[in-house]
């Protein structure tokens, strides 16, 4: 039942994908680098942006509380390979509390453009606070996951009047990736994205995100990404993800974490320890990356006010593998402030 909901969620029926994209008698339709043609669990509505001179659209989702309204909204920020619909079992459980829910996708990522100059969390974090501008919010709670995390750390710093609590879902950033992995150039990368095959890449979100989750939920990413490839703009959306990776290796925001004055909960999965770029650490440099669990221990006993919550036996996507406890946790936490 649950896997059926997140399956559905992610906008992909349950029965299609008990088998992997190679078994099936007939290959899916294209997909627009927008993602067009992929249903999302709520409505999306764009704002218009610029971005590098060009008109750019953010796509989000603006779910009104589904429970008399506590008068509170909170903001949910995606991590670098998923599309905003996956955080439906927090949407569902947030709106359900009270909460209004607002779910973009960064440019770059999901149903919003895809600019292809340089990636900066200033940039994206100054995005964020235009969405709330123009749904004319004052104060949100933020709920980010993995790559979001290091916006809602920058978001938090560039505007804390715009914050009043973080729930950190395994973020990335708690440590400085440049310590020990070197400078990968884009042609380097966008050959090896470029190379990454359906196997591949379901190989790689199982180990490097250690994920709990039956296969039936991890394919529909691995599908997202499939048939994008089939896009004729396929190369823009290629450059544009390339382009996130050089931000999260470059522009670190461990550094700011304990300087961060609103109250933040980090929830991390025992088994996570992701670390981008680990593959391209010298060998001897690669055990000590990723200690997620720890760094997020010492990082929240240096904050103002932090704490770390642990769930063993689940990996990087944490709202996913143990659903309920994480809905616990981040009622229990919001509420709480």
């Amino acid at each position: 039942m649950k896997c059926s909901m997140l399956l559905l969620g992610l906008g992909l029926a349950a029965a299609p994908l008990a088998a992997p994209v190679a078994a099936r008698a007939q290959a899916p339709a294209p997909l627009g680098i927008g993602l067009e043609g992929f249903a999302y669990p709520y409505p999306v509505r764009f704002l218009p942006l610029t971005r590098d001179n060009e008109a750019q659209r953010l796509a989000y989702m603006d779910v009104a509380p589904a429970a008399a309204p506590n008068g509170r909204t909170a903001i949910l920020l995606h991590g670098r390979n998923f599309p905003a619909s996956y955080w439906q079992p927090v949407i569902v459980a947030l709106s359900r509390a009270g909460y209004r829910v607002v779910v973009p996708d960064q440019l770059g990522f999901g149903k919003s453009s895809k600019p292809v100059g340089p990636f900066g969390f200033d940039r994206m974090a100054a995005d964020t606070v235009a969405l709330l501008d123009a749904l004319g919010l004052a104060r949100v709670d933020v709920v980010a996951h993995s790559m979001g995390g290091m916006l809602a750390i920058r978001l938090a710093r560039n505007a804390p009047d715009r914050v009043n609590s973080l729930v950190l879902e395994a973020p990335l950033g708690l440590e400085d990736y440049r310590f020990a992995v070197p400078p990968v150039s884009n042609d380097v990368l966008l050959q090896r994205e470029g190379a990454l095959t359906a196997e591949a890449y379901r190989r790689q979100l199982i180990t490097s995100y250690a994920l709990s989750l039956p296969p039936a939920a991890i394919e529909p990413f691995v599908e997202i990404r499939e048939r994008v490839k089939d896009s004729g703009e396929y190369p823009r959306w290629l450059q544009s993800f390339v382009n996130s990776y050089q931000a999260i290796w470059g522009q670190p925001v461990v550094h700011e974490i304990p300087l961060v004055t609103a109250p933040a909960l980090f929830v991390m999965g025992a088994n996570d320890h992701n670390a981008p770029g680990k593959p391209y650490a010298p060998p001897e440099l690669q055990p000590g990356m990723g200690q997620n669990a720890a760094h997020a221990r010492a990082l929240a006993a240096r904050m103002a006010d932090g704490r770390a919550e642990i769930i063993e036996g689940v990996g990087h996507l944490v709202h996913m593998e143990a659903t309920e406890r994480f809905n616990e946790l981040t009622l229990e936490f919001l509420n709480s402030h």
